[in-house]
Formats: structure tokens, C-alpha cells, sequence
């Protein structure tokens, strides 16, 4: 009794001492520390004080005064929205193109990241660099009129096919291409971008890994099997986390710049709908729209934040590596 009693003063003591050694270093440093104060007050405003609006999920809300509806209706919302098999299609297709664009995406931006790593030449690495960048800097409303356009009856690409004696393909209003032309233009927008964090891991591999490696006889495949991307494993892993937790949330924006009546089949997912039910159907005055619209957010936050926590688990237990 007397040993569990030192052992449990001796915690209390080391707890009390680290909050004591937190203050004062926060005291210490308080200037690097008032760097926070404006992303904490940004994160507060706009992204925690928002969720009280949450609460319209379970409410009736017509507008007006009253922003938090005006009358209790509990459950009611989210079984209506499970039973629309508008819901269940946009349901089925957000999953479809995330998933697809995850699945190629992940991979190939990994892959280029240790390309670009073996370029020994500066100035084609920096020029290399530059081009795949780019793409991400474009606005999504250009990077839209560009795909309609090359994808038009009268754009180049079928123009070609017109040459080669193809028959000519619609390709922005058949559904069945909408997934291609989702996940091939996120790849072209997005791979360079994503190869920074990757290239600033590597960075910091101890040099002296390689040397060894290359004295035991290990080619640039072999390095970059056995010392880069174990070097960069928890970077890889902190990234695939916040993508799995990404997978319920498309591209809003440029779904909505592509898509059409035509190719809701497979190219309306739940940003979309959401958007139809609380804006466009809101604004008609159909009663319930706002809130039922909110309860589909809300399912899609909560299948984000269990998809984030699983993801972050596994990672733990099979890599010993995790975001907490």
C-alpha cells in the first residue's frame, strides 16, 4: 500500500510539474505563441460556432427570426433522406469517384514524389517542378471551360476521332464518362501539389542511410524501396488518414461546373445534392428543405469523422504511426 501510495504522489507530482513547465514556457514564449491567437479565433468563428446550426437538423426551420427552427421534429429528416433513392444514388457515386480518384491518385503522387527525388540536375528538377504545379494554381472555374471545350462535338479531341474515322462521343453529357473525366483531370490538376509534403520528408532522411545501402550493393530501386519510403512512412500515412476521412466530401466545385441533368446518374454526389436541397429547393419556398438539407451534412460529417478515427487506428496498430 505504502509503494502504490509513492507511486501514485510521484504522478500527481510530474503531472503538476508539467503543467507548471507548460505555463512557463508559454510565458517564456508568448510572443511565438500570440501567432495562434488569429488561426484559434478563425477555427472558432467559422468552423465550431457554425455547428450550433447543426440543431435545425432536428428542427423544422422555415426562416425568419427564429434560426433555430420552430418546431422539434427529432428523427424525422434523416429518415426521409434514407428513404430518397435520389439520396442513396448520390450516396453510391460520392463514394464511386473518391474512392477511384483516392485509389490512382494516392499511388501516382507517391510515385512521382521519389521521381522527382532521384532528378540529380537542379535546374530540370526546378523546371519539373514548375510545370506540375501549376495546374493546381489554375481557377476550377477555368479548368471546367477548359474541359468543355476540349471535350466538346467540335473540340480537338473529336475532331480527331472525326479523322480517324471514329464516331464522335459526347462526352459531357454521357454519364458513363463522368467518372474518367472527374478522376483524369483531379490527377493532371493536383498530382505536382501533392508532392510537396513528400519531397519536404525526404529531406530530413539521414544521408548516411544511403551510403550504407549503396555499399551493400542496393540500386535506385532498392533505396527507394528500403530507406526513402520507410523514412517518409509517417508522412505517408498522416496524408492517407486525412484522404480516407476526405472520401465522403467530392470536389463541390467541380462537380457542379461539369455536371448536367444529363449525367446526374453518376455525377450527382451528396455536396451536390445538398446543394439542390438547401439552396435551390430552399429558396422555392418548399417547407423543410433548409433542415433537411442540414441533416444529410450532418450524416456526411459524422461517415467523415468514424472513417478518419478507423483510419487513424489501423494506422497505429500496423505502423505504430497516427494523427493522435
Amino acid at each position: 500500500m505504502a509503494t502504490d501510495s509513492k507511486a501514485v504522489g510521484k504522478v500527481k507530482v510530474r503531472k503538476s510539474s508539467d503543467k507548471i513547465s507548460l505555463w512557463k514556457h508559454v510565458r517564456k514564449e508568448w510572443k511565438l505563441y500570440s501567432f495562434l491567437v488569429i488561426p484559434v479565433i478563425y477555427f472558432l468563428i467559422f468552423k465550431y460556432a457554425p455547428m450550433i446550426g447543426n440543431i435545425i437538423a432536428f428542427r423544422k426551420y422555415r426562416g425568419g427570426p427564429n434560426i433555430f427552427g420552430t418546431e422539434w421534429v427529432g428523427l424525422k429528416y434523416f429518415k426521409m433522406f434514407l428513404q430518397d433513392h435520389t439520396f442513396r444514388r448520390a450516396f453510391k457515386n460520392t463514394l464511386v469517384l473518391s474512392i477511384s480518384y483516392l485509389v490512382i491518385r494516392f499511388p501516382l503522387t507517391l510515385i512521382f514524389a521519389l521521381l522527382l527525388n532521384e532528378i540529380r540536375r537542379i535546374k530540370w528538377k526546378k523546371f519539373v517542378q514548375t510545370v506540375s504545379y501549376l495546374p493546381h494554381f489554375i481557377s476550377m472555374v477555368i479548368v471546367a471551360g477548359m474541359l468543355k471545350e476540349i471535350l466538346s462535338l467540335t473540340g480537338p479531341i473529336n475532331t480527331l476521332l472525326a479523322h480517324l474515322g471514329i464516331d464522335k462521343i459526347s462526352f459531357i453529357q454521357d454519364p458513363s464518362w463522368f467518372p474518367t473525366i472527374y478522376v483524369a483531370s483531379g490527377i493532371w490538376q493536383g498530382l505536382g501539389w501533392g508532392t510537396i509534403l513528400y519531397l519536404a520528408a525526404m529531406t530530413g532522411i539521414n544521408t548516411e542511410l544511403y551510403e550504407a545501402a549503396r555499399i551493400d550493393g542496393a540500386n535506385r530501386f532498392r533505396l527507394a524501396w528500403h530507406v526513402t519510403i520507410p523514412g517518409i512512412l509517417p508522412t505517408i500515412m498522416t496524408l492517407l488518414i486525412l484522404d480516407i476521412g476526405g472520401i465522403m466530401g467530392s470536389n463541390f466545385e467541380k462537380v457542379l461546373l461539369l455536371y448536367n441533368p444529363l449525367t446526374y446518374q453518376t455525377a450527382d454526389v451528396l455536396s451536390t445534392y445538398v446543394y439542390r436541397m438547401g439552396i435551390g429547393g430552399g429558396t422555392t419556398g418548399g417547407a423543410g428543405n433548409f433542415s433537411f438539407a442540414t441533416a444529410v451534412g450532418l450524416f456526411d460529417g459524422v461517415i467523415g469523422l468514424i472513417l478518419v478515427t478507423l483510419a487513424n487506428q489501423i494506422s497505429k496498430k500496423t505502423t505504430k504511426s497516427g494523427l493522435w
